[in-house]
């Protein structure tokens, strides 16, 4: 029996060596090194060095003056969020690749964009569901399945025929790590297979101009599994975020060639698939007696995209001696930073009591301006006082006391207002245009410097 031959591959950015090595010498990355079964080219699969070379010759070097691009390139998808995201619509000839975790909604974002965008040719390409699976899921999504066609399939040779034939607006290929080439001796989902097979769907959507979506896995820490050349080689990376126990996700974009990566979709997860969740404000704050303790409400910034989140906070004396903290969508040491600020520079004794911190609607948040409602939430249930539904914050707290500006705070102020709000408590250090609107008597913007000043204005 012959003996197997193995390779060392670096699952950062691909590159090949002989040995196992602690560190990649190409990208600088540690313990990133797999191994592998060494790949072999397939004589009869792969085209000859001639054939490649009259290739070449096509190419011609444009003129940059002489190349024309308009708006008629892209076209909508039927779904507002997503267009927002991508940057007003989908560009003819490019490659997007969506990243999540398993259930979060991956297959079922990619179905309903052919179902519910008429007169859109689509192949969707399934690697890991046969075609009366993906039909029953059809059915639970509604829309029009006339111009929707589904293939079964993981080899890579027999889709691009396929799709060469059909000759689809929109080639979905789900997913990116069960498809394979025949030309490559390996088995689906390597280094090596992940990288040829996002080649040749490259250039199939360069030269046929046919865009195409890529489904991808992530990995346990969270990043999308394969090469990091994957997401190199794409034009745009889409990556879902949420908890998938709960209704509500984030669509976040990583890399955009063709628009921001501040931007963010929301949707809501709902038994007729992902519905786009337009102003996620009134969302995110669920209704709730006025007098309950420990609730507060942030004015944040995620991107380009001003929504309030509702901060629930509960203190108690430790019942087993060592006390707990414990947060659900932040970052729990910033939590202790900010207990330890209030401990050491306002007085308040929280160093025996358990603290609890969740961020309603199963979202996790960085935003710094909500350190402001995260002290006003714990220190409400400290004192068991209620902060009134009516009252929101947005500023940061610095290791002092003291409270500082953010960035962005008018549109902060705007959303406040839109929804109703009545008061906001920002930075007193922000600019004088920040309290335009208090003359105007629409919205209260009170300006407190540190955490002893918040605590007179709003435990009266």
């Amino acid at each position: 029996m012959a003996k197997v031959t193995t390779t060392w591959f670096c699952s950062s950015c691909g590159n090949e060596s002989s040995k196992w090595m602690g560190r990649c010498p190409a990208c600088g990355e540690w313990n990133t090194m797999v191994e592998e079964p060494k790949v072999k080219q397939n004589a009869s699969a792969s085209p000859s060095r001639n054939q490649a070379f009259l290739n070449a010759q096509d190419a011609k070097p444009q003129q940059l003056d002489g190349i024309t691009f308009s708006e008629d390139n892209r076209f909508s998808l039927g779904n507002a969020e997503l267009d927002r995201i991508l940057g007003g619509g989908m560009v003819e000839g490019s490659m997007i690749l969506i990243g999540g975790e398993p259930g979060i909604g991956k297959s079922t974002l990619s179905l309903q964009i052919p179902l519910h965008c008429q007169n859109l040719r689509t192949l969707y390409v399934s690697g890991e569901e046969s075609p009366k699976q993906i039909k029953l899921r059809a059915n639970r999504l509604g829309g029009d399945d006339k111009q929707c066609y589904v293939l079964s399939e993981t080899l890579l040779e027999n889709i691009l025929v396929q799709a060469r034939e059909i000759k689809p607006a929109l080639l979905i290929i789900d997913s990116i790590q069960t498809i394979f080439s025949q030309s490559i001796e390996s088995s689906a989902g390597s280094v090596s297979q992940v990288r040829e097979c996002a080649s040749a769907l490259l250039r199939y959507a360069k030269e046929s101009n046919t865009p195409v979506i890529l489904i991808g896995h992530i990995t346990k820490e969270g990043s999308i599994a394969g090469p990091k050349i994957l997401e190199h080689i794409v034009d745009v990376v889409l990556q879902f975020e949420g908890d998938t126990r709960g209704s509500y996700r984030i669509l976040r974009s990583i890399k955009n060639r063709f628009g921001s990566t501040d931007e963010l979709a929301v949707f809501e997860m709902t038994g007729a698939g992902l519905r786009e969740v337009s102003n996620p404000s009134e969302m995110l704050i669920p209704m709730h007696q006025d007098d309950l303790s420990g609730i507060a409400i942030s004015a944040m910034i995620d991107g380009t995209r001003p929504f309030l989140i509702e901060i629930q906070s509960l203190v108690s004396t430790a019942a087993y001696g060592t006390p707990q903290r414990s947060a659900t969508g932040f970052d729990v040491r910033r939590l202790n930073m900010l207990l330890a600020v209030l401990e050491k520079r306002s007085g308040f004794k929280l160093a025996a009591k358990d603290v609890f911190l969740n961020i309603a609607g199963g979202l996790r948040v960085t935003d710094p301006a909500c350190d402001l409602a995260i002290v006003a939430a714990v220190l409400s249930s400290n004192f068991d006082l209620y902060i009134e539904p009516s009252v929101c914050f947005a500023a940061e707290v610095g290791l002092s006391g003291e409270i500082r500006p953010v960035s962005q705070v008018e549109r902060r102020i705007a959303e406040a207002e839109k929804l109703g709000f009545k008061q906001i408590y920002i930075s007193s250090f922000n600019k004088e245009s920040s309290f335009a609107k208090t003359k105007a008597g629409e919205i209260i913007v009170t300006a407190v410097s540190d955490i002893p000043s918040l605590c007179k204005k709003l435990f009266k």
